[in-house]
């Protein structure tokens, strides 16, 4: 059901002409109704942490290029648990119609596959359902070893 601006519906009610007193009443009443869902306290969200889960199913990291999905969990949990999380969602997957109908065999497919409803019940949040290159790094910035200067400063000069 569409949900509309008590406003909206005072300006409507006053367009066509409803006595001022009975305008004011029925607007007070509408507030009254609309007041406890608004009073009603959310839960508070969940903070969570990103992690990475990589794919390498050949044992090559780290000397060649891979790719990742990235994920996010419960800030207080372990990014260990990642991996059992998706496993336990694919594993409630499975045990539905669709699932059954379609079952998920690898984690890639499960992360493409598996609807959030899964994941959000063990806690998961996947941020890409693609597989994303990751890209190396030595963790140093390049400098001419000549005069210690930063490289790319260099360049421009």
């Amino acid at each position: 059901m569409p949900k509309i601006d008590i406003n909206k519906v005072a300006e409507i009610l006053k367009k066509n002409q409803v006595a001022p007193a009975l305008l004011r009443q029925i607007v007070e009443e509408m507030n009254q109704v609309a007041q406890p869902e608004a009073d009603e306290e959310k839960p508070p969200a969940v903070k969570k942490q990103f992690c990475v889960l990589i794919s390498d199913p050949e044992g090559r990291l780290p000397k060649d290029d891979f790719t990742a999905w990235v994920l996010q969990i419960p800030e207080n949990e372990s990014p260990a648990t990642t991996l059992e999380r998706v496993c336990r969602a694919t594993y409630e997957f499975n045990t539905t119609k669709k699932g059954r109908l379609l079952p998920v065999k690898t984690i890639g497919e499960a992360i493409e596959n598996v609807p959030a409803k899964h994941f959000k019940e063990t806690e998961v949040w996947v941020k890409t359902k693609t597989p994303v290159l990751v890209v190396k790094t030595d963790n140093e910035l390049p400098t001419d070893e000549a005069t210690g200067k930063d490289a790319r400063r260099h360049r421009l000069e």
